[in-house]
């Protein structure tokens, strides 16, 4: 600095980066004058050769500054690519003191969900001066290798909407709060963390958070940290302090750990939560790339579908869909749960050997599947679960609503049916029949009502199924259910009299077609 006379500003928008910044200058470069200007960091320092500021505090002050010959961005991809935020009202501001002033942009992640790659002609960066891949550094040693697993209870994201390019977070953490899920990835977590030092869970929501909290507490006798946007810094700093010294081992958090979090320790993260960011889902997964002492490998428990929905970190796929569908360039391992590249022949973690590209897979269940194409193999199933969805057909908003019906069988298995109360003809034949078999409430008028009705309480509970399939189809179908008594009516508690239910283990079975629709 003293030998080229110029002037330097730092941007970053947390104050954990400044901290970082400011430290690794002062080791690298003692010498020079350097400044802060945050006030998280109660510091507000000008006319300094260096000055590492927070853009929420300095995006007004460009012209306090005075001539300034570089701006460097951290975590650039923060620099939006349209609006007038507060990154590019700063620089804007920079150029008229100094037009010359040059930008450098630093992420991780340079990419963007809709627009993609955030270096372009017409963007404030435009050039890649230097690129390295996550791959490359791993070989090299500058990264932690990882190790992904998914986890073995599945999520459906088909009902939630999307907003903005992101799941719907009230939507996320109504799916992923369910006792069931909570308990099952809390039991993954446990299991799975028993010889790894430090384990950063990412959650949907606060309520999810304390959810995940107190089960490893209460089931596995573990404690776990939980910081979020509204815990106070006093607390955060030292929840964060103990997890960073060690003291604390398990660590959940609501999306305020994913930048500007360094804690090279960590050797598992839990995504317990889906996201259609592929940049959410590289800083949540960066979190574990640092390196540390005894630290062999970085753990990935992957409970939202991410790595199947996004790729392995150093492929991700930008898709200008906004559901994110298409073919990921990865695959779990049917053997041992792990997310692998999807050119993976054998799986590097267990040695499983998959089929080959274009040849038809066998059936895992070699006693219940037909061996020739056309026959009928079935299996009867206890049901622990049943759930009524609105179901929307993809990419056609005008096809009529569908109620999806969903039954859990076993730990994880899942199997749908649904049920067509806005068509005509004889799909919706099919329904109403379906509907008085189950209750002694009108049939509904359409699906909205249908499932509204079903969660109230309106059906007897689904007890068993029996699920057929011919060789050759990608899908299994139910085709038989064991009901219990059927309810008595939601408005009888008002005086109007109930009717009695039906024995309950009554079989039946319709004739299955095609959905039509």
């Amino acid at each position: 600095m003293g030998q080229w006379g110029g002037r330097v500003v730092l941007l970053a928008h947390v104050k954990e980066l400044l901290e970082q910044a400011a430290d690794k200058l002062r080791v690298i470069a003692p010498d020079v004058p350097m400044g802060i200007y945050s006030a998280g960091l109660k510091r507000k320092d000008l006319g300094y050769a260096v000055t590492v500021a927070g853009i929420q505090s300095i995006w007004k002050k460009a012209c306090d500054l005075g001539p300034v010959d570089l701006i460097i961005v951290d975590e650039a991809h923060m620099v939006p690519a349209e609006d007038d935020g507060m990154y590019r009202q700063f620089i804007a501001d920079a150029k008229v003191v100094n037009p010359n002033v040059r930008i450098i942009g630093l992420t991780a992640t340079p990419y963007r969900m809709k627009s993609g790659s955030i270096c372009a002609a017409e963007n404030i960066l435009n050039h890649v001066c230097y690129e390295v891949g996550v791959r490359e550094l791993i070989v090299q040693g500058f990264l932690s290798p990882l190790k992904t697993k998914a986890g073995l209870q599945k999520i459906s994201t088909d009902d939630l909407h999307v907003r903005a390019g992101e799941f719907v977070a009230s939507e996320v953490e109504d799916l992923m709060d369910k006792e069931g899920l909570v308990e099952g990835a809390c039991a993954e977590i446990a299991a799975h963390t028993k010889d790894r030092s430090a384990t950063l869970i990412f959650s949907s929501g606060i309520r999810h958070g304390q959810h995940i909290v107190d089960v490893l507490k209460a089931k596995h006798g573990v404690e776990c940290g939980f910081v979020t946007g509204d815990t106070p810094d006093g607390v955060r700093a030292a929840i964060l302090g103990r997890f960073s010294a060690g003291d604390l081992k398990y660590l959940c958090n609501v999306n305020v750990l994913t930048t500007g979090f360094d804690a090279p320790h960590i050797d598992c993260v839990a995504l317990v939560r889906p996201t259609m960011s592929p940049g959410l889902y590289y800083q949540m997964v960066g979190r574990g790339f640092r390196l540390h002492p005894g630290k062999n490998d970085c753990l990935v428990l992957d409970f939202g579908g991410n790595v199947l929905r996004h790729g392995p970190v150093d492929a991700i796929r930008i898709s200008t869909d906004d559901r994110g569908d298409g073919e990921a360039p990865a695959k779990e391992c049917p053997n041992c749960q792990a997310l692998i590249a999807a050119g993976y022949q054998t799986c590097p973690q267990c040695g499983h050997v998959f089929p080959e590209p274009n040849k038809q897979q066998h059936e895992a269940k070699a006693s219940t599947e037909g061996i020739l194409s056309g026959q009928t193999s079935r299996e009867d199933h206890q049901v622990s679960e049943t759930t009524y969805h609105v179901h929307y057909k993809r990419h056609d908003p005008s096809a009529p609503l569908t109620m999806r019906v969903e039954y859990r069988a076993g730990f994880n298995r899942y199997f749908r049916e649904w049920v067509c109360f806005d068509h005509t003809g004889y799909a919706r034949t099919k329904a109403e029949v379906w509907w008085r078999v189950r209750s002694v409430e009108p049939v509904p008028g359409g699906t909205e009502e249908a499932v509204e009705m079903a969660k109230a309480g309106a059906l007897a509970p689904t007890l068993a199924i029996t699920i057929e399939k011919k060789a050759g189809d990608q899908f299994e179908r139910v085709t038989q259910h064991v009901l219990g008594n059927k309810p008595p009516r939601l408005d009888s508690d008002e005086g109007l009299p109930a009717r009695p239910p039906e024995p309950a283990g009554m079989t039946y079975g319709i004739p299955e077609d095609e959905i039509p629709f």
